[in-house]
């Protein structure tokens, strides 16, 4: 009977604790949706006052929301929806003119607001270039406050991220900005920098006529100083490639920057699969457009171990990047003497460092098997042709 009344009375506590676990979760969770709503309305409401603020004749006024639709973005825990319904009041068209406001607060303060309302809103990235905030941004760019400078490269960035931006944003003039931006502006600053001018290398209407020969030394310069499997190293030596096949005065540059092609010769040895493509890609180009005056200073930086490696663990493209890459850098004759034995000690350096020291002769065999096939083929196009 004991045992009866003390089971009864651990399931009546059971079922009281029960019943007050789910009470509470109900108080829970209509208090959440309460703070939901009370969240909601205030939010419409500061934004509806927010948006007045901005046509105040004061620009005190101006400023001050301006701040204030940073920090509501900043707090709100729904910001996509807070972003676009800032666009929707109409906070966009009167923030744009503070950009070139004598009042350096009122720069700040609206690069800012526009910043955070751009961020992950493709509308809103469309509708702040529609109304007309790239000719003040360059504006910007072109100052001597590197705390703008800093900002506007990251406006410019973030902007040029929607695909219909870019056409804009290049014919506008905005890149040989960017470029000054990689030898003088903060460390922050060249990083969105070279992002930017990445995104806008998308529009290929303009791709060719985005950078110069000018662009060349800084973004050697910063690809030296990262790591060369980094992200940023992807973007940059993209960039980097892209110079090099369309422009002759990029290709005479990177001869004159220091360490430039011993730079792209690293970036094959260490560089990310990506990195290692766009690099191959930068070192073909040389070579194809002056075999001769090319070939010999990519050799010379001891080019020809990375781009072995680059034929077996490479991405496609760059695989067969780094097959013709090696054909344009074979020997004259009277080098040929010599170069099956340092071929063979390359190749099954390789070997052992891709399958380790027990499985490097069948590997190295491989790779020479297929290098000799690679070159048969090759011989055997140039004698139809020939024909």
């Amino acid at each position: 009977m004991v045992v009866e009344e003390n089971q009864n009375q651990m399931m009546d506590s059971i079922a009281g604790d029960s019943a007050m676990t789910a009470t509470v979760l109900e108080d829970e969770a209509e208090e959440e949706t309460t703070t939901t709503n009370t969240w909601k309305n205030t939010k419409e409401s500061l934004i509806l006052h927010l948006s007045k603020k901005l046509l105040h004749r004061d620009l005190d006024f101006r400023i001050e929301a301006a701040r204030e639709i940073r920090k509501m973005l900043r707090k709100s825990p729904v910001k996509s929806s807070a972003r676009s319904k800032l666009a929707d009041a109409g906070v966009i068209p009167p923030l744009v003119p503070m950009l070139i406001s004598s009042n350096i607060d009122a720069r700040h303060a609206s690069l800012l607001a526009l910043l955070n309302l751009a961020v992950r809103n493709e509308r809103n990235k469309i509708e702040i270039v529609k109304a007309g905030a790239v000719p003040p941004l360059i504006q910007i760019l072109k100052l001597h406050n590197a705390s703008l400078r800093e900002l506007a490269t990251a406006a410019i960035l973030t902007l040029s991220a929607a695909p219909a931006n870019k056409a804009t944003i290049i014919t506008l003039g905005v890149p040989p900005l960017l470029v000054q931006m990689l030898s003088s502006g903060t460390v922050q600053g060249k990083v969105d920098a070279v992002t930017a001018l990445h995104n806008l290398s998308a529009c290929k209407e303009y791709s060719a006529s985005i950078l110069d020969a000018k662009a060349v030394s800084p973004l050697i310069h910063l690809l030296k100083e990262c790591k060369k499997h980094s992200k940023f190293a992807e973007k940059a030596t993209a960039l980097v490639e892209m110079i090099l096949s369309n422009s002759e005065d990029g290709r005479n540059a990177i001869t004159c920057c220091e360490a430039g092609i011993l730079t792209l010769v690293e970036t094959v040895e260490d560089g990310s699969p990506l990195s290692i493509e766009h690099a191959v890609g930068a070192l073909l180009s040389l070579c194809h457009s002056d075999r001769d005056k090319y070939r010999k200073l990519i050799l010379k930086e001891g080019a020809i171990p990375g781009l072995l490696s680059s034929t077996v663990e490479g991405t496609l493209k760059s695989r067969d990047r780094a097959r013709v890459l090696l054909d344009l850098l074979r020997e004259t004759p009277r080098e040929k003497e010599m170069a099956p034995l340092i071929l063979e000690k390359i190749v099954y350096g390789i070997a052992v460092h891709v399958d380790g020291a027990e499985k490097a002769a069948e590997t190295a065999k491989k790779l020479l098997q297929d290098m000799v096939h690679r070159s048969m083929e090759l011989s055997m196009k140039s004698i139809q042709h020939k024909a």
